[in-house]
């Protein structure tokens, strides 16, 4: 999955939260609304129990509870003692077993720490544990399932699990990032995935209590449980149900099919996104295929070679301006006008939207300006006596939204509240803000209902700011209802203003504002606050998260983590693509004694290295990290970062020796200068 980049040097928590949400109000079409349910930190997925509550996965490796309309106080399930949740690893599935009214089984895809989140020793598991109706769970009843996937590189661990009508639990799996085997490369070079002995790059499909359903295509002679191990030493894992996958990160359960149909939303390279439909047995392609091409290609895109199978859907970066498909949701029929009945629904996290695609394969926007980091899960759950699709949300630390149709013709408004300042001495004034509120019906007017929090009457106004003293100390929660001319009404949006305290002020004194690294280079993270109220703030009051930016879009790597000081290990670029345009941004946040917090971040950018690679004789084809080019061609890579160079026999010619003395393909740890690399080659 692929993450959202928010550009700044040094921001207050307020400023952070104001960049965040700057995407706008959600676009819909008519009688849709768009509404947050829940605020909670980096959900990843979403369930329900039959009784109607919402589980939320966090990456962070806590299962929240909606129950009520309310998210519950404490986590029903928290693994972040024994979870790996740097880069994309975390807590990243759940499901609930059909048969939960009599079992109260529920499934979750975590990274297991077994050693050291830096090392290979994390790994994904998928766990079964049992959930109460007080909305606790028992880590002592996790029974393991799927044990030892192996999550070389942080990242493409897919993560998504699923139960089919056929009463089997489905999971899919990333390629790992980077190949597992030794030597083995990463990104489009990565095919970990045509390895059927390992369960990287596939979709699993298991029974309830962990065993090989009847019908699961790799069972024939030679092919053995990779259960326990991850892997095996015969031919084929019997748990894989389909493969040759990237990083299928979400799947969708058609809930109109008579039996088990899915669809496969998985993760492009560098050009394509593409939706499979899950059939047994079949490969989809990666490495080799992306989309419906080759691999980094757009013009070799014919039919695919024998046993391989084209995705029903795909879409390019540069076509969209979109580059990373993430939840998907078939719309139940009825629910919605009859033009959605058999349509599927799908978003792409670095764009923010969510597209609509017909049965016919018409691919529509169905909502925008859902800000970057979104649609990370899609899901119809209960709404009332109907259903509704929900999405979560990284954006502004983690939400869940709903979207609702209405046949109503006249839509409630929506409404946005923020405070500022939100904190100071007895006295301040403080303007509340309700200008990022909106109405989804064009021409309807709003008004603002303000109600402080301290006591004081309810204020009625027809413009969208206000301002408020607030005379004594004390914690308190203005509301803003908004109303349109027709009689709708939002629910009300809340701000915290905390008088008589105010924010605390952290530094960031390592790393320096120079400092720039080299792949797996130990950065150290040293850092102080002090609060005007309660001093030198301790050192359990800090937290430490770190980003890898690339692009428009951020990856988590590392964090959070508690303490004034901390290291991480510098992280790779994504991909040779990556190598320009990403970085890793430090964010030290401080919580004083009465929970106001404030954050500041510090970009460090990579120790960029010139390689020039050059034929003899000119202008033959060489490749980097299996992308072909024409000899001489020079790359931008990171000092450390390890880049496999290749030296493919061209016609008429024989490769004869690399200048550095390394074979026909090597591996090049990028040095700290410039370099020239040349193959030569004779004639044949």
């Amino acid at each position: 999955m692929r993450r959202r980049w928010i550009p700044m040097a040094a921001a207050t928590l307020a400023t952070f939260a104001a960049s965040a949400t700057s995407a706008g109000a959600v676009t819909l079409p008519a009688s849709f609304t768009d509404e947050v349910v829940a605020s909670v930190p980096s959900p990843t997925a979403l369930a329900w129990t039959p009784d109607g509550r919402m589980l939320i996965a966090t990456q962070p490796g806590r299962l929240r509870v909606l129950s009520g309309g309310a998210v519950v106080g404490a986590p029903a399930l928290d693994l972040s003692a024994v979870a790996c949740t740097n880069s994309e690893r975390g807590l990243l599935g759940v499901a609930v077993d059909p048969l939960f009214a009599g079992n109260r089984f529920i499934y979750v895809y975590y990274t297991f720490n077994k050693g050291s989140c830096t090392t290979t020793t994390a790994v994904n598991r998928v766990s079964r544990f049992v959930l109460s109706d007080a909305n606790t769970v028992d880590r002592a009843t996790e029974t393991v399932l799927i044990d030892n996937i192996p999550s070389p590189a942080g990242n493409h661990n897919g993560g998504d699990v699923q139960f089919g009508k056929d009463g089997n639990l489905y999971i899919s799996v990333g390629d790992g990032g980077c190949d597992y085997a030794a030597g083995g490369g990463c990104a489009g070079s990565n095919d970990a995935a045509r390895d059927q002995n390992i369960l990287l790059g596939k979709v699993l499909r298991i029974t309830p209590t962990g065993a090989i359903p009847a019908g699961n295509p790799f069972q024939a002679l030679g092919s053995a449980r990779c259960n326990l191990a991850g892997r095996t030493t015969a031919a084929q894992c019997q748990e894989t149900f389909a493969w040759g996958l990237r990083n299928p990160f979400r799947m969708a359960f058609d809930p109109n099919a008579a039996g088990t149909r899915f669809y496969i939303n998985d993760v492009g390279q560098n050009i394509w996104e593409e939706i499979d439909d899950g059939v047994a047995g079949a490969d989809y392609g990666w490495n080799v295929r992306e989309g419906r091409c080759a691999n980094n290609s757009t013009t070799n895109c014919s039919p695919p070679p024998a046993g391989m199978t084209d995705p029903v859907h795909d879409y390019s970066h540069s076509s969209t301006g979109c580059g990373s498909i993430t939840g998907g949701a078939f719309v139940p029929t009825g629910v919605w006008p009859a033009s959605y009945d058999g349509g599927y629904l799908f978003g792409d996290y670095v764009c923010g939207r969510i597209f609509a695609l017909t049965p016919a394969g018409t691919r529509t926007i169905f909502a925008d300006q859902l800000g970057s980091s979104s649609a990370v899960h899609l899901a119809f759950g209960p709404h009332g006596a109907t259903r509704a699709l929900y999405y979560t949300s990284y954006l502004s630390g983690g939400t869940v939204h709903r979207i609702a149709y209405s046949a109503a013709t006249n839509r409630a408004p929506a409404a946005r509240l923020s405070a500022s300042p939100a904190s100071g001495p007895p006295g301040i004034v403080v303007t509340l803000d309700g200008t990022a509120s909106s109405d989804p019906d064009p021409g309807d007017t709003l008004s603002y209902a303000w109600d402080f929090g301290d006591g004081s009457p309810v204020a009625q106004t027809t413009s969208a700011t206000i301002a408020h003293t607030y005379a004594t100390a004390g914690r308190f929660t203005a509301k803003l209802t908004v109303s349109d001319d027709n009689g709708a009404s939002s629910s009300p949006a809340n701000a915290t203003i905390d008088v008589g305290n105010t924010v605390p002020e952290p530094v960031i004194t390592s790393p320096s504002t120079s400092a720039r690294f080299a792949v797996g280079q130990s950065i150290s993270l040293r850092g102080s606050a002090t609060d005007r109220e309660d001093g030198t703030l301790s050192s359990s009051r800090l937290s430490w998260t770190v980003l890898r930016r690339h692009g428009t879009h951020t990856h988590p790597w590392y964090g959070p983590v508690t303490g004034n000081s901390s290291s991480f290990t510098a992280p790779p670029p994504e991909d040779l693509e990556a190598t320009t345009n990403s970085s890793v941004e430090v964010i030290l946040t401080a919580t004083d004694s009465r929970g106001a917090t404030a954050s500041v971040s510090r970009v460090v950018e990579p120790r960029l290295v010139d390689l020039t690679f050059h034929s003899s004789p000119s202008g033959l084809t060489l490749a980097l990290n299996g992308t072909s080019f024409a000899a001489p061609r020079t790359w931008t890579s990171w000092e450390g970062w390890n880049v496999s160079a290749g030296a493919p026999d061209p016609a008429g010619y024989v490769f004869r020796r690399w200048s550095d003395g390394g074979a026909r393909t090597h591996t090049i740890r990028t040095p700290s200068s410039a370099r020239t690399y040349t193959a030569t080659f004779r004639r044949r």
